[in-house]
């Protein structure tokens, strides 16, 4: 029987130049930090995982060296556990998906029921820019073969004066491309940067909102309310054709949980490098699907959160779409992936996960050699 033998975390950073100015914070980001996760075991198989920082993972090893690596629900309560007392260390949840897949020699979509092998993409934009200039992105998008694009909204720093700004840019988006792309929208009212302590969106503001969204036909509107107001939501569902969503930094389950029962959401957004991890957030996949509530995962990390998030998609969801950060020049594939050989691309909208154990990541050692902070 196999045994953990080790666990290492390690921090990186990347310097940005140019700086990628985010939608959701204002402030231009000269650098992008990524975590690694090692878990080895005794036979010389290492697993990998990243997304969130480890933060209070420390002191803790000892509860997991010389377990099974496969023991995944022994290990999630463990981790549920620390997620109360200290950081989101979910990361370790994927590296052990990842070891536990090289040790039966199976992907994880297939270790997780095998519904499909790849998954549908929806490009995810990041940058705020012109009317024009958002409409090429857009058109970019469909050459590429994306079928649908999320459009960000900007924060109360985030370059645009008002939502009704934000609405003009949508507006040249569908003016161009027609129904050639679905478009979703993240109006980034559900949570705040730190320093950010601008109030969130009313709901009389999110529905006047919702209502040009359904004018533009916009396929979800994305935390219109702030992150507590369950109440609102199911509201603002109730009154707009526009399907609401949200979730992505929701810390406990059993929140969701709520959520999917009160029906407060059409669409869910756990992120499994930040929320559950894979074991966790499978749960919620079916509990959604019985609910007739989407559940389609948040997956803004870098390309080894993505791949744990489309696994569990592919293999055990049913999303008619998934995350995919991507917004050319400022937030490209090879920037959001550098920890790996090489970055995720995909394929006419469409990530192929393949046959590889585990997740399938193969590190750059020695890009991680040269951007390792800790």
């Amino acid at each position: 029987m196999p045994r953990i033998t080790s666990i290492e975390i390690t921090h990186h950073r990347l310097p940005l130049d140019p700086p990628f100015k985010a939608s959701w914070d204002g402030r231009a980001r000269g650098h992008f930090d990524a975590t690694i996760v090692r878990v080895r075991d005794d036979e010389g198989r290492e697993g990998i995982g990243s997304g969130d920082l480890m933060k209070g993972f420390e002191g803790h090893e000892d509860l997991f060296i010389g377990q099974d690596p496969r023991h995944l629900e022994r290990h999630y309560e463990v981790l549920s556990h620390i997620n109360f007392h200290y950081g989101r260390c979910w990361p370790l949840d994927l590296a052990l998906w990842d070891l536990s897949g090289k040790i039966t020699g199976e992907p994880v979509w297939r270790m997780l029921g095998g519904r499909a092998d790849r998954v549908r993409l929806y490009a995810s934009s990041g940058v705020l820019r012109d009317p024009a200039a958002m409409a090429d992105q857009a058109e970019r998008y469909i050459d590429e073969g994306f079928p649908a694009m999320k459009v960000r909204f900007s924060s109360s720093a985030g370059g645009r004066s008002s939502w009704r700004d934000d609405v003009k840019a949508l507006e040249a988006i569908r003016a161009r491309v027609a129904t050639r792309l679905e478009l979703m929208v993240d109006c980034n009212q559900g949570w705040r940067m730190p320093w950010d302590t601008t109030l969130p969106w009313s709901f009389k503001d999110a529905l006047a909102v919702a209502k040009e969204l359904e004018r533009l036909g916009v396929y979800w509107m994305e935390e219109p309310l702030f992150r507590s107001d369950r109440k609102g939501m199911q509201a603002l569902k109730e009154a707009t054709s526009v399907r609401i969503a949200g979730g992505e930094m929701t810390r406990e389950l059993y929140e969701f949980r709520d959520i999917i029962e009160e029906r407060a959401f059409d669409v869910i957004q756990p992120d499994v490098a930040l929320v559950g991890g894979i074991t966790g957030c499978r749960r919620l996949v079916y509990q959604a699907r019985e609910a007739g509530v989407m559940f389609t995962p948040h997956s803004w990390t870098n390309g080894i959160g993505v791949l744990a998030n489309a696994h569990l998609t592919a293999g055990a969801g049913d999303a008619p779409f998934l995350e995919y950060p991507y917004d050319n020049p400022e937030w490209s594939e090879a920037r959001r992936d550098y920890p790996m050989v090489s970055p995720l691309r995909h394929h006419d909208g469409w990530l192929e996960l393949g046959d590889a154990p585990g997740l399938g990541v193969v590190l750059d050692e020695e890009r991680l050699c040269a951007t390792r902070i800790g």
